[in-house]
């Protein structure tokens, strides 16, 4: 079973369309027990970084799926959801993250061409830069859907995939059994749906 963790700021709609469609059992939960009997989360999110990073905190639901990776659980983070898996945002401010993968979020803005409009919305190509389990029966090339205006800086060595926008920026990210997408596999067509098939997977592999 996956646990989509619902703490307010996430798109469920498209995530239940999306899980329904591969034949997966997720359920959206704020409760931290359905969380840890969980086999794996998905950690979503739109929106600005901080009301999010404040409801994860207040809720207790940021700690909790942190002991729940640390415990060798698999998580996604799709869009916001992957900021916050971060240590830090500079998003109207410094604010911090989750800090399971090291890394800080960073604006666009000053960084591409003015031409450029920020946010980033629309299909993106995606080039492989590592192996990795959400990837399986990829060759690159593939194209997903992106709306955001801040990305990810972080060392290559956690970039499972680019994209480029004026720069390029990571598209996923991981580290052991920590995931993340800044795009969005439930808007992406099949190429989205087997993403989060690949993802409920993961375990197998991990």
């Amino acid at each position: 079973m996956i646990a989509i963790v619902d703490y307010g700021v996430g798109n469920l709609f498209s995530l239940r369309s999306s899980f329904k469609a591969i034949g997966a059992d997720a359920v959206f939960t704020s409760d931290e027990k359905v969380i840890n009997q969980a086999d794996r989360i998905i950690l979503p999110g739109v929106g600005a970084f901080e009301d999010a990073a404040n409801k994860l905190k207040n809720t207790g639901l940021g700690e909790v799926v942190v002991n729940e990776v640390k415990n060798g659980k698999p998580l996604l983070g799709i869009c916001l959801g992957m900021q916050l898996l971060f240590e830090k945002s500079y998003e109207f401010g410094c604010h911090e993250g989750l800090g399971l993968i090291p890394g800080n979020i960073v604006s666009f803005k000053g960084k591409i061409s003015t031409e450029l409009k920020i946010p980033e919305i629309g299909w993106n190509e995606l080039t492989l830069n590592k192996e990795s389990v959400l990837y399986k029966g990829f060759s690159g090339g593939e194209f997903v859907y992106f709306v955001h205006s801040y990305f990810a800086e972080c060392e290559n060595k956690y970039v499972s995939a680019f994209s480029e926008y004026g720069i390029d920026f990571p598209a996923s990210v991981e580290t052991g059994n920590v995931f993340g997408c800044q795009f969005h596999p439930e808007k992406s067509g099949k190429v989205g749906l087997e993403i989060l098939k690949n993802f409920c997977e993961a375990g197998d592999v991990i």
